[in-house]
């Protein structure tokens, strides 16, 4: 479907699930995965700080899709290093009907700066657009909090309409959240006695919207916030559901793979160097796993506590100055959480649920070694 840059890009195969409808990337896509360029051009292209702070400065890369891709066997020539995923760039052909597909080549293969600028129609100074793709590309996924603070602490602004959840990730969301916060809701209308079920949905709603308008005001009453500390205050809010959502689907997942790590079967003829390495890995592996959970949640549990000292004792204040410093918190969280989930993602595809875990030596060691190198602790050998 999808036509490649004129030179040093395969054809897509038609088989490929992740780049054969854009239309259900659109619907589908989780946020972590996808930031829809396009998306947010219709929905807040209209906005002056959507072209007075964009993400990029080109008009045609600022409406492509990134995607954190998982890489095949014929992808793998692309690149001179060794990678288990990449940043792809599609930019599609006609943004009114995106099956019509679109262009694509991925950050840091060989010669993508021209392919860039061929793909943007671009022949000036693209240097600060291929510097926030390579900043894009060093993490290890699109999680919007995670992104705000990397590119924050990088020097650039940009309009948050560039922070927004998926539509797939807000539908299903909403339930949780509401859960989350129910009893907030309660605290916030205990003076006008009118916490309805129509009250705590529109206030969910409110709270995972790119905006914070006036359906938010009964919690910017209970938290004493104002004007621009208020809305940072929101969105890290945000943040924080947003992980907790996904971890609350996570954990059950990385409990069962840590498990099948060490009941992987890795048959052939290997020395007894290669087999004790492959043994005290999959060691490592577990345990660094299990460490990273702990530090995801000792982090969390720092948010739940401000917020249960908000709800029980109904003072604010604990809750406040945490939402004012959580974005520092957002860069090692947000690692932290897509290091796992990409663990817990590729393991899942590479050995899909029903069948014994069995991969040949030399993919044993590589899925090892890429596991190992993302995470965040050095544990002995």
């Amino acid at each position: 479907m999808f036509l490649s840059a004129r030179r040093n890009l395969k054809p897509v195969r038609n088989n490929d699930r992740v780049t054969r409808s854009l239309r259900a990337l659109e619907r589908t896509a989780s946020t972590s995965r996808v930031l829809n360029l396009l998306a947010i051009q219709a929905t807040s292209g209209h906005r002056p700080e959507h072209s007075q702070h964009p993400l990029f400065r080109n008009r045609v890369l600022n409406n492509a899709l990134i995607i954190k891709h998982r890489l095949r066997s014929d992808d793998i020539f692309l690149f001179d290093d060794v990678r288990p995923t990449a940043t792809k760039i599609i930019i599609p052909f006609d943004r009114s009907d995106l099956g019509l597909g679109g262009q694509s080549f991925f950050v840091g293969q060989r010669g993508w700066d021209e392919l860039l600028r061929e793909a943007c129609k671009d022949t000036t100074d693209m240097v600060r657009d291929a510097a926030t793709l390579r900043m894009i590309d060093m993490l290890p996924s699109l999680d919007p909090f995670l992104l705000r603070e990397h590119l924050r602490r990088h020097g650039m602004r940009v309009a948050d309409c560039y922070f927004a959840l998926s539509a797939a990730d807000l539908d299903q969301m909403q339930g949780f959240v509401g859960f989350e916060i129910s009893r907030l809701i309660e605290l916030a209308y205990r003076d006008t006695g009118r916490a309805s079920g129509a009250h705590a949905a529109r206030l969910v709603e409110a709270l995972l919207s790119t905006d914070v308008d006036e359906r938010l005001e009964p919690l910017r009453e209970t938290l004493v916030l104002e004007g621009e500390s208020f809305k940072e205050g929101v969105f890290s809010w945000k943040g924080f559901l947003y992980y907790k959502w996904m971890l609350n689907n996570l954990w059950p997942r990385l409990s069962e793979i840590s498990a099948e790590i060490g009941q992987l079967v890795i048959p052939g003829v290997r020395d007894t160097d290669t087999a004790r390495y492959l043994d005290e890995t999959r060691k490592r592996l577990q345990a660094g796993i299990m460490v990273e959970r702990m530090a995801v949640q000792r982090t969390l549990k720092v948010y739940d506590d401000a917020f249960e000292d908000l709800i029980e004792n109904g003072k604010p204040q604990a809750f406040r100055a945490f939402l004012l410093r959580a974005p520092e918190m957002f860069l090692s969280l947000g690692e932290k959480v897509g290091v796992i989930s990409h663990i817990s993602s590729y393991w899942r595809y590479r050995f899909p649920d029903g069948r014994p875990p069995t991969a040949q030596v030399e993919e044993a060691i590589d899925i090892f070694q890429d596991f190992e190198s993302g995470l965040s602790v050095n544990l002995p050998g």
